[in-house]
């Protein structure tokens, strides 16, 4: 039995070294024949391994907050689609390399929907990553300083999922214009975004240092394809605190 374990680790199969004798023991009581026995022996790997898989993306993605759709209250926004909404978790917009835009005031939960989508996203397979504006141009900009930028920006544009988190809460300088904009032309028809942003398209020039020329490029390659989902109403923190 241990040199038995000791194959199985050295085969870097770890849930059955770990569990090969209550494994055993289960196939005496089902009275299981041999090739039962080895198809439930590869099914138990298979979805041990598929489980790691599932918690590794999770961690790379460094969701803040593990949340899901079924913890957003559709109900409680005074303006939301909640079809829309549930349609989106259908990741059908992953395939298609559209974008998602989640627009609204303070305490509405677009963080929340944000976080739910990239937890979905790793879920069923893909990968995810989510960070704020702030964050990715903090990031860049140091990468740039040490001769880095290129791998930098690598990190952004290869994960089939990315989240940018609180765009428009604090006004961009025109080098940190110039950085995020790598980033969005970098994943145009190649990868689906997730902003949440605080600011109608209208006041974008605001968020990005009043530069029309380009905020005009960003708005061209965000919303070519995407899907805008807006809400209304009253912060649920607010509401907490009343």
């Amino acid at each position: 039995m241990e040199t038995l374990k000791h194959n199985l680790s050295f085969l870097k199969l770890g849930f059955l070294a770990e569990n090969i004798e209550l494994l055993l023991e289960q196939a005496n009581e089902k009275k299981l024949d041999k090739i039962d026995f080895i198809e439930q022996l590869i099914l138990a790997e298979t979805e041990d391994k598929k489980q790691r898989a599932v918690e590794h993306r999770i961690k790379a993605a460094k969701i803040p907050v593990i949340k899901t759709l079924d913890h957003f209250n559709l109900a409680y926004p005074e303006r939301i689609d909640p079809e829309a909404v549930r349609y989106l978790f259908r990741l059908h917009f992953l395939k298609e390399h559209k974008n998602v835009i989640f627009c609204g005031g303070v305490g509405l939960g677009k963080t929340h929907l944000a976080s739910a989508l990239v937890l979905e996203t790793c879920k069923k397979g893909y990968t995810g990553l989510f960070v704020s504006a702030v964050e990715i141009i903090n990031t860049l900009t140091e990468a740039q300083k040490n001769g880095g930028l290129s791998r930098a920006i690598k990190k952004y544009l290869n994960v089939k999922l990315l989240v940018i988190d609180e765009l428009g809460y604090m006004p961009i300088d025109k080098k940190g214009c110039d950085l995020l904009f790598q980033v969005i032309s970098g994943r145009y028809e190649k990868g689906s975004t997730v902003f949440t942003t605080n600011r109608p398209y209208k006041d974008w020039s605001i968020i990005f240092n009043n530069d029309a020329v380009v905020t005009s490029a960003i708005l061209d390659r965000v919303l070519h394809h995407s899907v805008t989902i807006k809400i209304e109403g009253r912060s649920y923190r607010m509401s907490d605190q009343k």
